[in-house]
């Protein structure tokens, strides 16, 4: 296995984020170009990405989400970001995509435990992420609960509210 490095999103890198974007979710569920230019401009503070240091630092990964004061996902988080709060209590997670080949590797698992540290430094309480159906056995293995159906509506699919109390 390759060597990985974790660090946190760069302007640079956002050729490399939409491949893994694109690769990841249909063309309904992923973000747009414009979304994650957007995030990385933003809320670089929670958007780490997974890079192959034996490829020149390709991004093989990524995680992205808002802090939020609210519990759950909407849908506007999709499309827009603004800056995180140090008040709010609540990280989602509104991307969270591994490259193919680099799964089952452990890379999506460091990529929560790092987003995960850094909630705790900053005072967070709870990490939220909508998944599809098929998904739900993988977050609860990493600690998630199922919080039911979300009211996403993204891509015409249902949603699940899964959380993680830091």
């Amino acid at each position: 296995m390759t060597t990985i490095k974790y660090d946190f999103a760069k302007l640079s890198d956002l050729d490399e984020i939409m491949h893994v974007e694109n690769s990841c979710f249909t063309p309904d569920e992923a973000s747009s170009r414009e979304a994650m230019l957007e995030r990385i401009s933003l809320i670089s503070d929670t958007f780490i990405v997974a890079r192959d240091m034996e490829k020149q630092g390709t991004v093989v990964g990524i995680i992205v989400g808002p802090t939020s004061s609210r519990p759950y996902i909407t849908d506007d988080l999709f499309d827009h970001s603004t800056p995180n709060k140090p008040t709010d209590t609540v990280q989602t997670i509104t991307s969270l995509a591994v490259l193919e080949e680099y799964r089952k590797h452990k890379i999506a698992t460091h990529l929560l435990e790092k987003l995960a540290e850094v909630d705790r430094e900053n005072g967070r309480k709870v990490i939220s992420l909508t998944c599809l159906d098929s998904l739900i056995p993988y977050y609860e293995k990493h600690g998630f609960k199922n919080k039911g159906k979300s009211e996403s509506k993204l891509a015409g699919e249902t949603w699940y509210n899964m959380t993680y109390d830091l």
